[in-house]
């Protein structure tokens, strides 16, 4: 028989992996267990999944590979269940982004042998097996972090799977991880929430401020948007590393606070110089913890079938959108009508399908 793979947990990056597999690796047989049959059903439906379970049962002992993709909390509840099935050659993972506690269960159950930690740094606002995409986890960094004593051969070959999904593996120890995603994802997501609620708290009560929110507004909050349950799971497992972020970025606030408060010309240029200087330097060739977007701004009159006349002319040379709309406020973008794409191919070629036909295209970098 060919390789197996199960899943626990079908919801955004478990379906996306799940997915991939599946377009890289048609001969695969994939098996899942969700608590939400109605997600089995459609995952069965779409072709994605051969084998739906009411449970975590026997039928998981014929896995070569098995992902944990269900909450931070729940994925160490499963380790237990899993204990007494699993082969000896199986090669157990999970893709929650902290990998901490999880590690100390593994030890504690005696797993070591058969774990690798594994986060793949893509994701979307969106959640649920609804949103995934066989693409999500294409030319994102997907973190590796093998236990202590699982053999150096095993872990090479879950990295040759995670490579074979087009996604770049990068191996750091649970402590490494746990550090840097403190500062890089779970950081953010808390500075959004606050500010999103800080801005709700202080508009009034004609809600102008929501009204005329600005792009840069909503970009930088935009990871607001992400399941509140899965984001509470992940402050309270992470927290140590979260609370030295936070105290760290806390001073950070104090310092700008006091630069503004003293009138102080050169030290304001300088923050903002340095933060220019560091954000111009990151690399956007790959999905980080935010994914990359492709979006392009076009000018158009306004008159009755603008838009239809755009999204007719990309329907007919085959590219697809993710999302467009009207922009009410244009202090930070250029263009008065957005236009989102899934994959940077499709921005491309709808850039200059749009400038052959004369239309004046904006492209934020």
């Amino acid at each position: 028989m060919g390789t197996q793979i199960g899943f626990i947990g079908l919801g955004l990056i478990g379906g996306s992996i799940a997915k991939a597999i599946r377009k890289f690796h048609p001969d695969y047989q994939l098996m899942a267990y969700t608590h939400t049959k109605a997600t089995l059903d459609k995952a069965a439906f779409d072709g994605v999944i051969q084998i739906c379970c009411e449970q975590v049962d026997e039928r998981f002992a014929a896995c070569d590979y098995i992902f944990l993709c269900a909450p931070v909390g729940a994925n160490i509840s499963y380790l237990k269940a899993l204990k007494d099935i699993i082969s000896p050659s199986c090669i157990l993972t999970d893709v929650g982004s902290v990998k901490g506690d999880i590690h100390r269960a593994v030890r504690e159950l005696g797993m070591n042998s058969n774990f690798v930690g594994g986060h793949p740094m893509a994701g979307s606002e969106k959640t649920g097996f609804e949103n995934s995409a066989d693409y999500l986890i294409e030319n994102a960094y997907y973190i590796i972090t093998p236990s202590e004593e699982i053999a150096p051969q095993r872990v090479d070959a879950y990295e040759e799977l995670v490579h074979s999904l087009g996604a770049i593996p990068l191996r750091l120890t649970p402590g490494e991880h746990d550090f840097i995603t403190a500062g890089v994802s779970h950081l953010p997501h808390i500075v959004a929430s606050a500010l999103v609620n800080e801005i709700a708290r202080l508009d009034g009560s004609k809600g102008y401020m929501k009204l005329i929110a600005a792009g840069g507004f909503k970009d930088i909050t935009r990871i607001a948007s992400s399941s509140p349950v899965m984001w509470q799971h992940i402050c309270l497992s992470n927290r140590d590393m979260l609370l030295k972020v936070i105290d760290s970025f806390q001073e950070m606030l104090t310092d700008a606070r006091n630069l503004v408060d003293s009138s102080d010309e050169d030290g304001l240029y300088a923050m903002f110089e340095a933060s220019r200087d560091y954000r111009d330097s990151l690399p956007d060739t790959v999905l980080g913890p935010l994914n990359k977007d492709y979006v392009l701004y076009c000018d158009i009159y306004d008159e009755a079938g603008g838009i239809a006349t755009i999204t007719t002319l990309l329907a007919m040379n085959s590219i697809s959108i993710k999302n467009i709309g009207i922009i009410h406020n244009r202090e930070f973008e250029e263009g008065v009508l957005r236009i989102e794409f899934y994959q940077e191919d499709s921005y491309r070629k709808a850039a200059l399908v749009l400038t052959d036909r004369n239309y004046r295209i904006h492209v934020r970098e």
